[in-house]
């Protein structure tokens, strides 16, 4: 379909043209993250103040998994507990970290009033598919073990990421759903990646290359994955679960300009039609990654307002 970025978007993209940064798809996976981390200044917004955004230490059978957790000023208490966004980040499961997800996590800590915890979980391709997927499951059981002593209400945890993130999230909460985990309150899946077949139109559309480009897409997902048979896993591709009933309230977010549009709406729609509560929202003149650019895109902060007010009205 024709995507016709909004203009704060097309300059954006024409900034970024200009610059001539390599794409990351031609160096070393830490070449790549350094890239991406130097980056993240340049287009995030102000970060608003917290009463304290501490590291945490996740104990996991191949060692620690590093975590941040980040407390807002003002929270909403039942019993003195608080609901909690437990948050992936994005970055085809070989770049990012959590410090170029700080600034949104501080954000939707702040607006949504809840207690967000960041997971820092293992990259490929030193540590190949199914890792990301431990590391993702293991955080989310951890923090539910651990809720009291967080201030945590065990009944409102919920799940989310953007990207690579988005991607665990919905198998999180597959696995949590069918027992490998807590009871979910909900999801958020920001731009997810859904399906590793890649057949899905906007993956080929032309018009979808923009930041996320369909060669970087193949160069992340031959670093993550161990072969072609992992595709067809649910852990990698949740869109090939038997089934998606069952799962927690989803809010699903796509962007025009986006090679991962198409299954992340395709998404939505099977959510909808197991009789999962989905709140959808399309950003036709977006494209992929501007979630995370508050400073340069007002959609991206819109964006955030939006997903913190429909975990307020969750739970």
């Amino acid at each position: 379909m024709p995507v016709v970025l909004d203009p704060d978007a097309a300059a954006v993209y024409k900034a970024f043209q200009e610059a001539g940064r390599p794409p990351y798809e031609s160096g070393t996976p830490t070449q790549a993250r350094l890239m991406y981390l130097a980056a993240r200044p340049v287009a995030n917004p102000e970060p608003p103040e917290l009463e304290s955004a501490t590291p945490l230490s996740i104990p996991a059978p191949h060692g620690a998994i590093p975590g941040r957790i980040y407390t807002p000023k003002s929270l909403r208490k039942t019993g003195g507990l608080a609901p909690c966004l437990v948050f992936y980040h994005g970055g085809g499961w070989v770049i990012g970290d959590l410090d170029s997800h700080d600034v949104v996590c501080r954000k939707l800590a702040h607006e949504g009033e809840l207690i967000v915890i960041s997971i820092d979980y293992r990259l490929a391709p030193e540590h190949k598919f199914p890792a990301a997927v431990d590391d993702a499951v293991t955080a989310v059981k951890w923090v539910a073990a651990n809720a009291k002593d967080l201030g945590i209400d065990t009944a409102r945890i919920m799940v989310g990421g953007d990207s690579a993130g988005g991607n665990l999230a919905a198998v999180v909460a597959l696995a949590a759903r069918d027992g490998d985990g807590p009871k979910l309150a909900g999801q958020v899946l920001i731009y997810p990646a859904t399906d590793f077949g890649m057949k899905h139109p906007s993956h080929s559309e032309p018009e979808t290359s923009i930041l996320l480009t369909h060669s970087v897409i193949k160069w992340f997902c031959n670093h993550y994955l161990s072969s072609p048979a992992d595709i067809d896993n649910w852990q990698a591709s949740p869109a090939r679960a038997k089934t998606l009933e069952g799962l927690p309230s989803a809010y699903v977010l796509t962007a025009g300009g986006d090679p991962l549009r198409d299954e992340g709406d395709e998404y939505a729609a099977r959510l909808k039609q197991a009789g999962v509560p989905v709140t959808y929202k399309h950003f036709p003149g977006q494209f992929h990654g501007f979630f995370t650019m508050g400073k340069l895109l007002p959609q991206a902060n819109v964006a955030v307002t939006e997903i913190a007010n429909w975990m307020k009205a969750l739970n």
